[in-house]
């Protein structure tokens, strides 16, 4: 296939691209470019050329020829679309629902959007949601997940055939690191600090799934037949992997041994879910979770240990995504609405 990867310079999609090339697919990245400062190790695997280029100005046009679109670019957690939520609705809902329709129009065969377990939101009976429960965001970057799976449901048909994967919470490494998401960033505490601190109780459940199933997802539902998948929601992770906050810290504690363990007293925060992934397990069988938040844990400690990683390169705003986008606009080569005001650097082409 030839595959279109949206957010391919990610902390995914720097992942996804030379799987999909591994696999025989013919990957194209695009990416607006805001996160190239930050590349923590070199993998040694090949990556596609990457296209510079906004979401917001896709066209059919631009898209001709290609028989799947992989969309992971977007504003990319609850903090940074929090900042902003008018441009968070613009980009991430109206950005995403106009590029849907821009593939159908060009005859994209398939759709693959990453969506998020986010939607979920508060879930006060402890029950697990699954994807025929009700969605219940709490931020802007949930809510706009809602509404890209409204939008773009419609469209499904007439040999266009959207798919949307409700990933739990990312983890483990990737050369685009990302140190603003959970068990990510207690590890890199952990490792630079000596310390294991939540600020909350750590009641809140949490389900968890690695950068790499995540992937692994991407390509099942890439290559699974398209009646299988068409217009089908998945959340993506496994059973065994729903956590509390307080059960993520005690693993990372237990890998980075000696590290302090902390908590602090009940969030206002009302997030907390737990997720069932059967549908996926049933309907795309090709589909399993290999890593456990121990595994992930352990896979970072080893990473800091190979690049004498220190507590500068661990606070670098290119690694937290919304650090790096108030610096770009600080700096001016990013304006008000995100866009360039600069010549975008070029992409790391590993060819």
């Amino acid at each position: 296939m030839r595959v279109l990867v949206t957010g391919a310079d990610g902390y995914i999609g720097a992942m996804l691209t030379p799987l999909l090339l591994e696999r025989g697919h013919r990957a194209v990245g695009l990416d607006a470019g805001f996160y190239r400062d930050g590349w923590l190790y070199e993998d040694g695997r090949k990556r596609p050329q990457t296209v510079t280029k906004d979401i917001r100005d896709i066209a059919a046009a631009d898209l001709a020829g290609f028989d799947a679109i992989v969309h992971l670019a977007e504003l990319s957690n609850d903090p940074l679309a929090q900042h902003d939520p008018r441009l968070t609705y613009a980009i991430n809902h109206r950005g995403s629902v106009e590029l849907a329709a821009s593939a159908k129009k060009a005859r994209v065969r398939r759709f693959v959007y990453t969506s998020s377990c986010s939607v979920y939101g508060a879930a006060a009976d402890g029950g697990y949601r699954t994807e025929e429960s009700a969605p219940n965001p709490q931020t802007a970057y949930a809510d706009c997940k809602v509404l890209v799976e409204r939008d773009v449901m419609p469209l499904a048909g007439d040999g266009f055939a959207p798919v949307f994967l409700r990933n739990a919470t990312a983890y483990g490494p990737s050369p685009r690191m990302r140190f603003d998401i959970v068990l990510n960033d207690l590890c890199g505490h952990a490792w630079t600090a000596g310390e294991v601190k939540v600020l909350s109780d750590g009641t809140p459940w949490r389900p968890l799934v690695h950068v790499e199933d995540i992937c692994q997802a991407i390509v099942a539902a890439l290559e699974a037949p398209e009646e299988a998948v068409a217009g089908q929601i998945f959340n993506v992770g496994d059973d065994a992997q729903n956590y509390t906050v307080r059960q993520i810290a005690e693993i990372v504690a237990a890998v980075f041994a000696g590290s302090r363990l902390s908590f602090g007293p009940p969030s206002a925060d009302n997030r907390s879910y737990r997720v069932a992934f059967a549908k996926i397990g049933a309907r795309l069988p090709g589909f399993r979770c290999r890593y456990t938040a121990a595994d992930g844990a352990q896979q970072l400690h080893d990473v800091f240990s190979c690049i004498g990683m220190s507590a500068q390169t661990f606070g670098f705003r290119a690694y937290t995504r919304l650090k790096q986008l108030k610096h770009l606009v600080a700096a001016g080569e990013i304006d008000g609405e995100f866009r360039r005001t600069t010549a975008a650097r070029p992409s790391l082409v590993n060819a």
